[in-house]
């Protein structure tokens, strides 16, 4: 995919899913910092995707990396507004699969909420997060500019109160 403009969809702008060896780049994901779950990008259970060089401001994740996600390559981003990059939320089903092998590379974050992000849900859960290099990255008004959220439960409610499983390695 390239020099794609979406705008102010009511959910994911961009989905991966089940994609191997492909490349999404020159994009464009505007949508208002106030807009709720409308994640620029969001991959999962993919191996082998390069997001490069591309914009994108919305209401949630700038990019979002989901379960069964390998050999990831994101560079030359503009994040802003949004919540950042994120990888999970992890570790909502005890049998899920992991994320590995992710390069973030070039990135500059303006006014978002956070800047890179691992959250988890605090459940048993066979899923893992190894082998993620965040490099050469710019941040500036950023809330929060590094998170590792083990205990991730938004709007606070039903949330476990178990003791995390899931292996982190960074």
């Amino acid at each position: 995919m390239n020099g794609v403009t979406v705008q102010n969809s009511q959910m994911f702008h961009i989905l991966v899913d089940g994609c191997h060896n492909s490349m999404i780049q020159g994009v464009k994901v505007l949508s208002p910092g106030n807009s709720p779950n409308t994640d620029g990008i969001h991959v999962q259970s993919s191996s082998g995707v390069s997001i490069m060089n591309s914009n994108i401001g919305t209401g949630d994740d700038c990019i979002s990396i989901g379960p069964g996600n390998s050999n990831l390559w994101i560079e030359g981003i503009a994040c802003g507004p949004g919540h950042g990059i994120s990888i999970g939320s992890l570790g909502w089903e005890s049998q899920e699969q992991g994320v590995q092998n992710v390069t973030v590379k070039m990135v500059t974050f303006t006014s978002t909420e956070n800047g890179v992000r691992v959250k988890t849900w605090a459940r048993p859960s066979n899923g893992f997060v190894r082998n993620v290099l965040f490099q050469h990255i710019v941040m500036t008004n950023v809330q929060n500019p590094i998170i590792i959220d083990q205990n991730y439960c938004p709007n606070h409610e039903s949330c476990p109160n178990q003791v995390l499983i899931i292996t982190i390695m960074i």
